[in-house]
């Protein structure tokens, strides 16, 4: 069965980080579980603990997921937003969005989340306005592409946050399966496009954070 540290770069560092995390709630537990048990991959608590110090930080009212599994990253989102915020969901699994939709009823929190079955970038043409906070997790070579769609959507301040930027080590490597390539390329947009501030975390399988700044 997988472990939280299967996508770990740093197993021994991240193993050190998740014993100092507090113990996660119940549904948070239940939703680590389930994951495991499918060996579906997720973010993991210490990238979910990261969203919502980030979704605090720029004091975010409305977020988009591009990719959003069962919901557990949306979850952690939910969690720092206040009473009147929204985590807009994409998924192209409506198990998954009944999922989500399960644990959110449980953790009282279904008043945030707005889940959309579907092609991410169709879906999210299908929203309006602008999001303070989004993340992108889809299939790896369409990173480009989603990422040149999504940036106008982000406002002024806001926050681009994608995992997987160490594509499990094969970007140190000469991988050129297109998904390697995919992160190779989003990794050079997100440092050259104007107006944007990038820091990539090496923190389980690597996390971008991208500041929209103009």
């Amino acid at each position: 069965m997988a472990d939280l540290l299967d996508e770990s770069i740093h197993r021994e560092v991240d193993c050190y980080l998740l014993n100092l995390l507090p113990a996660p709630d119940p549904v948070l537990a239940r939703m680590e579980k389930l994951a495991l048990e499918r060996n579906f991959p997720f973010i993991g608590p210490l990238v979910g603990h990261l969203l919502e110090l980030f979704t605090r930080a720029v004091g975010a009212k409305r977020v988009l997921e591009l990719g959003s599994g069962f919901g557990y990253s949306a979850m952690h989102f939910a969690r720092a937003l206040p009473e009147d915020g929204l985590v807009v969901c994409t998924d192209g699994d409506s198990k998954n969005a009944l999922a989500a939709e399960e644990f959110f009823r449980e953790a009282g929190l279904l008043s945030k989340l707005e889940f959309h079955v579907g092609d991410a970038l169709t879906e999210m043409d299908k929203t309006s306005g602008l999001f303070d906070v989004i993340l992108m997790d889809v299939d790896k070579e369409g990173y480009p592409e989603c990422f040149q769609r999504a940036w106008p959507r982000l406002r002024v301040g806001g926050l681009f946050i994608a995992d997987n930027l160490m594509w499990d080590g094969r970007v140190l490597t000469g991988d050129d399966q297109p998904s390697t390539r995919g992160v190779r390329e989003f990794t050079r947009l997100i440092h050259d496009i104007p107006g944007a501030h990038t820091c990539i975390l090496p923190l389980r399988d690597g996390v971008s954070v991208t500041l929209k700044t103009c």
